[in-house]
């Protein structure tokens, strides 16, 4: 099989959840204990940091593993989704892995994979650990899917865990309430396994579920707020963020964003313990990194900048708590330009209710539905935000969006694309080397 036939024959026979949902949706551990079984236990034979949390997991991933690239390791990096292609979920030292091995991999596990029935997310976890064998990492830095307890990535023994933070979101799966979710994120605590909460709610109920587990657990638990890893944050006169740490110096972090403030924090904390594991983590390597993130990781979708005339600016937040700071930072920014223009598409599965609300009221809205099933009709969408007093425009895909506002917009304007993963997956691959295209293949806007 050529790669995209790979790639369809997985989304064909193992149900994908970034394209179907809750069809998708296979809680528990055994086919992921098995395959891994069969393949030999790869993720036995290097050092893991396993990352959880509604929010921020992505970016704390990727900055943790520019780091220890940095700092001379041999790093793989775990993240789902992707945005433009799949193999953006595996990498090594910056590097995504071959399409030729995902070829490979899956004409040599086919039997095992038609007999098991895994989800897509466990044969593509179940990948990332043999990859990263077979490059021989001397670090994985992995990040769960959905949850934490039953995600397919709970397999692994890592020497630190990392919970990013707690916010509603996938409701249906992990509960309705903040301390059900946190219960579910607490599932990756280990025996023994020092663990970092970043974010902590203020709900006492909700640290208390951290508390609990990790004390059952026998695990060494870090409150990065308790930890004070940063002295003070200032932002440059380029929007870039500056920190200022008693332990690693001074620094500036190329992830703008307000939510980047607490995972530069989170990931001080992580990398202050992964120092009193003994992984030795200069830190000009820290203040280094720090700066070229996306450089060194190919982080794409937060708060990245597409265009500057007019400003384009694209952002994967998706949820309750992404907008709680995605939504200030749209009004800072829209305040030295003419008109703030959105562009927004959601998934089916969202509480859009809840999310609608805490976007910004004074915009001129364009809405709009991403190119996958899991998509929210935009006829939905634009009804629900009218309700919420939200107006705009009806769009039936980002292409057609994108070339509306195109046209009205004048230079002066900020541009926002989100609301979704799958939005921002239609909308990158229209921006090549500054220039707004043509979409193009058709494996572009997986999520």
């Amino acid at each position: 099989m050529t790669y995209i036939e790979t790639l369809s024959y997985l989304y064909s026979c193992t149900p994908a959840f970034h394209q179907v949902g809750q069809a998708a949706y296979k809680p528990g551990l055994e086919r992921s204990m098995a395959f891994d079984n069969v393949m030999g236990n790869p993720h036995r034979g290097y050092f893991s940091v396993h990352v959880a949390g509604t929010n921020g997991k992505g970016s704390v991933a990727h900055m943790l593993a520019a780091v220890l690239r940095e700092a001379k390791y041999r790093v793989g990096l775990y993240t789902s989704p992707h945005l433009v292609d799949f193999c953006e979920r595996i990498r090594v030292n910056g590097k995504k892995i071959p399409r030729q091995y995902v070829v490979d991999f899956v004409e040599r596990h086919r039997l095992v994979i038609e007999s098991m029935k895994p989800s897509f997310f466990e044969v593509t976890s179940c990948m990332a650990f043999e990859f990263f064998r077979h490059k021989k990492v001397d670090i994985a830095i992995i990040e769960t899917g959905l949850g934490g307890r039953l995600d397919s990535t709970n397999i692994i023994r890592p020497k630190l865990s990392i919970i990013t933070n707690v916010s509603m979101d996938h409701t249906q799966y992990l509960g309705d309430t903040l301390i059900q979710i946190a219960g579910e994120k607490a599932g990756i605590i280990k025996p023994n396994v020092p663990v970092v909460i970043g974010e902590a709610v203020n709900q006492p109920d909700v640290c208390d579920v951290f508390l609990n587990k990790a004390s059952e657990m026998q695990a060494p638990i870090f409150f990065t707020k308790e930890e004070q890893r940063l002295l003070n944050v200032r932002q440059q006169k380029n929007g870039k963020l500056e920190f200022h740490s008693p332990e690693f110096g001074r620094f500036v972090c190329d992830l703008e964003g307000l939510a980047q403030r607490m995972n530069v924090q989170t990931v001080l904390t992580a990398l202050h313990q992964l120092k009193e594991l003994r992984i030795k983590i200069p830190s000009k390597s820290i203040r280094s990194a720090m700066g070229r993130v996306v450089e060194l990781t190919g982080l794409m979708g937060r708060w990245q900048t597409l265009q500057k005339e007019p400003l384009v600016i694209c952002d994967t937040g998706h949820n309750i708590g992404a907008w709680d700071h995605l939504t200030p930072q749209l009004l800072l920014k829209a305040a030295s330009h003419m008109h703030l223009r959105m562009i927004i598409g959601m998934a089916n599965d969202k509480v859009v209710d809840a999310i609608l609300p805490l976007m910004p009221a004074k915009a001129l809205y364009y809405f709009t539905q991403a190119s996958i099933g899991r998509a929210l009709p935009v006829e939905t969408l634009a009804e629900k935000a009218r309700q919420h007093g939200l107006l705009g425009t009806v769009y039936h895909s980002v292409n057609e969006t994108l070339d509306a506002v195109m046209k009205e917009a004048l230079p002066e304007d900020l541009i926002f694309i989100g609301g979704s993963n799958f939005v921002v997956a239609d909308a990158l691959p229209l921006f090549e080397d500054g220039k707004f295209q043509e979409a193009k293949s058709a494996e572009n806007g997986y999520d």
